[in-house]
């Protein structure tokens, strides 16, 4: 009787826990939206019962995995990314009973999560203090996610954005561009990265004035340098202060 939450990382097998296969090869169901599910099907061994949700059933999700878990089954609920970073970590935990806590054995593998990943692929970006913001409005309302946005821009902090804009929501990365534009030069490195370690990956680097000039979806991660970050040929570099000698 047990209940894993699964960080899959950026959703390629060599950025896999071992302690995520492990869990996969193991469990007796697993469930997930339906994008991650795709992710690690051909992971999960012939025989487990696998259920697959659309967006947006992050509760109806959470509600299932304990349920099944509670009726004796080895269940894995999945994530992309880190299941603790805006993810599947919180509602489950949220929806636990005291009492469903201590009868179940309930374990968290993390996962690579998209800042850390698409650092990787800039260069050196995070070295020094950084805020992790995510841009979506569904869950969070706009002016305090404005309001965030203030004040990380305002702190000189490295900014990451998750869910930077959708079809539908285009309006705020417009203005988080303004508002750092308000405390940065132009000139500020920005990177911009798609669909990162994945067969589509798009790595772009650019600055704070022509960022919205390039695809920003919902496939996508922001990473804004602060005020002495720096572009040295095809990295983006953020430095400590380590005294460095050429």
């Amino acid at each position: 009787m047990s209940l894993t939450i699964v960080g899959t990382g950026p959703g390629t097998d060599e950025l896999l826990a071992p302690m995520a296969l492990e869990a996969l090869k193991t469990a007796d169901i697993v469930i997930g939206y339906k994008s991650y599910i795709e992710l690690v099907k051909h992971l999960i061994p012939e025989g487990t019962e696998v259920e697959s949700y659309g967006m947006m059933q992050e509760v109806e999700r959470s509600r299932m995995s304990i349920g099944k878990a509670l009726s004796g089954r080895s269940v894995v609920i999945l994530s992309g990314g880190d299941a603790g970073v805006f993810s599947i970590a919180g509602p489950v935990l949220e929806l636990l009973t005291e009492e469903q806590q201590e009868e179940l054995d309930v374990r968290i593998i993390p996962g690579i999560t998209s800042a850390l990943s698409s650092a990787a692929l800039l260069g050196a970006p995070l070295i020094h203090d950084f805020s992790v913001i995510s841009l979506s409005n569904l869950l969070t309302p706009t002016e305090l996610i404005q309001k965030r946005l203030n004040l990380a821009a305002e702190g000189d902090f490295v900014t990451v954005l998750y869910n930077p804009a959708s079809k539908k929501r285009t309006q705020l990365i417009r203005e988080t561009r303004d508002i750092y534009l308000n405390h940065r030069k132009p000139e500020t490195p920005v990177g911009i990265i798609r669909h990162g370690f994945r067969a589509d990956q798009e790595v772009v680097i650019t600055t704070l004035d022509k960022m919205l000039d390039h695809q920003i979806d919902m496939n996508t991660t922001v990473v804004i340098g602060n005020s002495m970050s720096y572009v040295k040929g095809r990295f983006m570099i953020t430095p400590r202060g380590y005294r460095i000698e050429d």
